[in-house]
């Protein structure tokens, strides 16, 4: 009995494309590597003045970017398990970055929405990784860091289409660099 083969495994891709897949699954392996590294977030929340973890970071960004939703539409857009969103509501809002608001759709709802002080951790965390990138990209031109964040957005937004997320988790940055912004590193 075989197994079955997963898509886009049905044959060898050719050798300049297998060669560049390699290349840029290496470096992204390195760049998520770095990212995820526990002191790396230490470094960042610290600088940023914030004591929050780092599964309650994309949970702060998602709600500053898209204002406040259901606790199921915020699992979704952030693609975990509803409870991972539960417990980290809970202590966002024991720690006041959080509130819940009621639903105007459905007033036996709930949303949850950034707090004031949520705003303002969300705005020092962003401060502090823009001060990260500068300085790590300082010798880089403004063309060059324009050109990156343009591929780095495309990269993003095919992966997430490539998951079955793509729209849902589109960002506005992306939909800024196609209608104009960015568009040398659209090819």
């Amino acid at each position: 009995m075989s197994s079955p083969v997963p898509s886009g495994a049905a044959g060898p891709p050719d050798a300049a494309q297998s060669s560049d897949v390699a290349e840029i699954e290496r470096a992204l392996s390195r760049v998520a590597h770095m990212l995820t590294r526990f002191r790396q977030h230490d470094r960042t929340v610290i600088a940023a003045g914030v004591p929050v973890d780092r599964a309650a970071v994309p949970l702060l960004r998602a709600l500053a970017e898209h204002g406040p939703m259901r606790p199921g539409e915020l699992a979704a857009r952030l693609a975990v398990e509803a409870p991972h969103v539960t417990r980290q509501v809970q202590r966002l809002e024991r720690a006041g970055y959080v509130e819940l608001l009621p639903d105007p759709d459905d007033k036996r709802c709930r949303r949850v929405g950034l707090s004031g002080s949520g705003l303002h951790a969300v705005e020092s965390i962003r401060a502090s990784g823009r001060r990260w990138i500068s300085e790590a990209l300082a010798g880089w031109s403004p063309g060059e860091r324009e050109r990156l964040a343009g591929l780095v957005h495309r990269m993003v937004d095919d992966f997430e289409a490539h998951s079955g997320h793509g729209e849902a988790a589109r960002s506005a940055h992306t939909e800024a660099a196609r209608s104009g912004h960015g568009e040398a590193a659209r090819g």
